[in-house]
C-alpha cells in the first residue's frame, strides 16, 4: 500500500489550490451548450444543408492560391520598398522614412497642419473603425428610411458603405504608391506648397 502511494503522483491542482474553482468552472462550461451528442445540423432541414466536400472545400485552396500569388507579385513588384536602407548614422542629415505600412500616413501628414493630419484624423479613423458596426446599425436604418428603401442593405450590396470603404482604401493605396515609387514627384498644394513624395 505504501509503495503504491509513493509511485502515484498527486495532481498539481487539487481542491486546496487557488486555481481549482476556475478549473472546475472551465470543466462545467460544456453544460451551457446542451446535452452531449446533440449537433446543430440536426435542427436544420436536409434541403438547407450543404456537404462539406465539394461545396465548402473547393473555395479555400483557390483563395489560398490567390493570396500566395498576390503576395508573390507584390514581392516582385515592390522590390525597391523591400530593400534594406542605409545603416543608421547619426552624422548624416537624412530624413528618416517609415516602413512601407506607414507610408500612406507619412505622406498624409505632409498635406495639412500637423495637429490635424498626424493626430486628429488618424485618431478619428481608428475610433471610426472601432465603432463602425454600431454606426452602421444605428445610422443605416435612418438613411434607408430617408432614401425610401425598405431596409438597410447588407454590406456586400450596400452602395454607400461600399463607396466609402473603396474610396478610403484607394486613398491609402495612392498615398503609399506616391511615397514609395515617386518620391521626386511634387504637386502644388493649398496648405504647404509644393508637396513631394518620399
Amino acid at each position: 500500500m505504501m509503495a503504491a502511494r509513493q509511485g502515484s503522483k498527486r495532481l498539481p491542482i487539487g481542491p486546496g489550490h487557488a486555481l481549482y474553482p476556475m478549473l472546475a468552472l472551465f470543466a462545467l462550461l460544456g453544460l451551457l451548450f446542451g446535452p452531449v451528442g446533440r449537433h446543430v445540423d440536426q435542427d436544420t432541414p436536409e434541403n438547407k444543408t450543404h456537404p462539406y466536400f465539394p461545396d465548402h472545400f473547393w473555395p479555400y485552396p483557390i483563395l489560398a492560391m490567390v493570396v500566395l500569388v498576390s503576395l508573390g507579385l507584390l514581392a516582385v513588384v515592390g522590390q525597391p520598398v523591400l530593400q534594406l536602407g542605409q545603416a543608421a548614422d547619426p552624422r548624416l542629415g537624412l530624413t528618416p522614412r517609415p516602413e512601407w505600412y506607414f507610408l500612406a500616413l507619412f505622406q498624409f501628414v505632409k498635406l495639412g497642419p500637423a495637429l490635424i493630419t498626424s493626430i486628429l484624423v488618424p485618431l478619428g479613423l481608428v475610433v471610426g473603425l472601432i465603432f463602425w458596426p454600431l454606426i452602421d446599425a444605428w445610422l443605416g436604418p435612418k438613411l434607408a428610411r430617408r432614401f425610401g428603401w425598405r431596409a438597410w442593405p447588407v454590406p456586400r450590396r450596400n452602395v454607400i458603405t461600399g463607396t466609402i470603404w473603396t474610396a478610403g482604401l484607394g486613398i491609402i493605396g495612392l498615398l503609399t504608391l506616391w511615397a514609395a515609387f515617386a518620391p521626386q514627384l511634387c504637386i502644388p498644394w493649398l496648405f504647404n506648397s509644393p508637396v513631394c513624395g518620399g
